[in-house]
């Protein structure tokens, strides 16, 4: 018994495109106010919060040291 094998991608190719053109196609404004960004009950917690930017400065630092 002989099986045929076709290789077919996943995925259709797309045509790549600069951050510069996805963001004149979206339509997308700067961020003009970093509260824009808040969301509430994103932390149970201050402390879990404290926790977070813990991790958070331990990780970059890691990158520094590197």
């Amino acid at each position: 018994m002989t099986a045929e094998t076709t290789h077919k991608e996943p995925f259709p190719r797309y045509q790549r495109r600069s951050i510069d053109e996805l963001l004149r196609e979206k339509r997308s404004k700067p961020i003009a106010d970093v509260r824009e960004l808040a969301a509430d009950g994103v932390f149970e917690s201050d402390e879990e919060v404290e926790e977070f930017i813990s991790f958070y400065r331990a990780q970059r630092q890691l990158g520094v040291e590197e």
